[in-house]
């Protein structure tokens, strides 16, 4: 099964260059096989590829003044060792085998316990524990690669901003600021500490 995976390269790295290819292990590094790229209105450089799921990718762009550049909001790099580069990874989310209903109860504040499961060895968390994140935003994750607390607390906010604004208008309203800071505290299982963060981004007390 393949799911649609969606690239971003920022207007900064896009510089001077007026047109650009996405290349990888998904189309053996060949400019025949390149995804070509399209210009946002922001300026950066966009292209969705249906990709294998439960795969990682090895990927690059090639830009049309030479340049190969990598995506500065990648969320992991994988050296090179012949060519003495990095090149950036993406990881497609595996799909479930058969649907599983989950019963969906309240995690109060003092639970030691996190609503996770692991689907061909990946782990998988309930993101909408996360203040700011609903079944929506959670989906977009997930297609992303960041499908547990653990992934969602290394990325950059900067990758999370560009992902919302990718989205579509309705999801540009939503600020990841504080999602890392959130998904470290429920990867570690201080869900004391979260609740208390999240009431104080409430404003409560």
């Amino acid at each position: 099964m393949k799911k649609k995976i969606k690239f971003i390269l920022s207007a900064d790295v896009v510089a001077g260059a007026e047109e650009g290819l996405l290349l990888g292990e998904f189309n053996n590094w060949t400019k025949e096989e390149g995804f070509s790229l399209k210009r946002s209105k922001d300026g950066s450089f966009q292209a969705t590829v249906a990709l294998e799921a439960g795969r990682s990718y090895q990927y690059r762009y090639l830009l049309s003044d030479g340049r190969w550049v990598n995506d500065s909001n990648a969320l992991q790099y994988v050296h090179d060792a012949y060519f003495q580069v990095e090149n950036c990874l993406v990881s497609v989310p595996a799909e479930l085998d058969s649907p599983v209903k989950e019963k969906k109860t309240a995690v109060k504040a003092g639970s030691s316990g996190k609503r996770s499961a692991k689907v061909n060895g990946q782990v998988v968390d309930d993101l909408t524990l996360i203040e700011g994140v609903g079944k929506k935003i959670a989906e977009i994750l997930t297609s992303l690669g960041i499908s547990s607390f653990e992934a969602l607390a290394k990325s950059k906010v900067t990758f999370l901003r560009e992902a919302l604004d990718a989205a579509g208008p309705r999801y540009r309203v939503h600020e990841p600021a504080t999602w890392p800071r959130q998904a470290k505290l429920a990867a570690a299982g201080k869900f004391d500490e979260l609740k208390k963060l999240q009431a104080e981004l409430k404003g409560g007390k």
